[in-house]
């Protein structure tokens, strides 16, 4: 078992933008509105915003909030296909016989958000980009909260966007793209409990991966459960 402090939290996804809204989506489940403001990233200089494609504007959107002023933090991303659509535009590229776009190609590699961030920020500490098939939220916490041995404060930035159709049968997709962002601290805040732990038959539920996480987060939940076809349930508890 592996403990760790949340100095705060943030989800962004268009629509829903406060813990309020986010509880109020978690209940009913509502459609989100196709009108909601997109993010704006009033604190990236001009050059560098125009580089974020959709899924980077929700991870500042959702991480900046929860920084201090020129804070050097390091930066463990996690996102489980990236930025698919931009990858899959490549790849028609390739198929098709056409040049690939240099600025596309550097903006699709895993690492890209990340980078682009702390070059907005200025920021020099380390950034660790990570993905997974399965059990994306624990393994990114995992990650996070082991740099504790050598931060104070560790961010922590997990998103997720809908998937192509073309990818559709062969791989989940959350029901709309989002970035939630935590920082992970040795001292500040309410303290949290990551377990494994081997089962014959994973506990079901009703709830995705990050539903299961944000029910957690706003108080629904005590225990946030996150099976695998592997036999191992991980656990997020207070």
């Amino acid at each position: 078992m592996l403990s760790f402090k949340l100095r705060g939290w943030n989800a962004y996804t268009p629509g829903l933008e406060s813990a309020k809204s986010w509880k109020d989506w978690l209940y009913n489940q509502n459609e989100l509105p196709t009108d909601s403001a997109k993010p704006g990233l009033k604190n990236i200089p001009v050059m560098l915003r125009r580089r974020f494609t959709a899924i980077g504007k929700y991870s500042v959107e959702a991480a900046t909030p929860l920084l201090k002023e020129d804070e050097q933090i390091p930066l463990v991303f996690a996102s489980r296909h990236g930025d698919v659509d931009l990858t899959l535009s490549l790849l028609k590229s390739i198929a098709d016989n056409e040049p690939l776009s240099p600025t596309s190609f550097s903006l699709a590699v895993h690492n890209a958000i990340s980078g682009l961030f702390s070059i907005a920020r200025k920021d020099r500490r380390e950034t660790t980009a990570i993905s997974a098939t399965e059990n994306l939220i624990p393994f990114a916490l995992l990650e996070a909260a082991t740099q504790l041995q050598e931060s104070k404060d560790v961010l922590c930035i997990i998103c997720e966007s809908v998937l192509p159709d073309l990818y559709k049968p062969f791989a989940s997709s959350p029901p709309f793209t989002y970035a939630i962002a935590m920082v992970l601290s040795r001292e500040e805040g309410d303290t949290f409990y990551l377990n494994n732990t081997h089962v014959k038959k994973a506990t079901q539920s009703t709830k995705n991966e990050f539903e299961e996480l944000m029910a957690l987060l706003l108080s629904q939940s005590d225990c946030a459960r996150f099976p695998s076809s592997k036999h191992i349930e991980w656990s997020i508890h207070r």
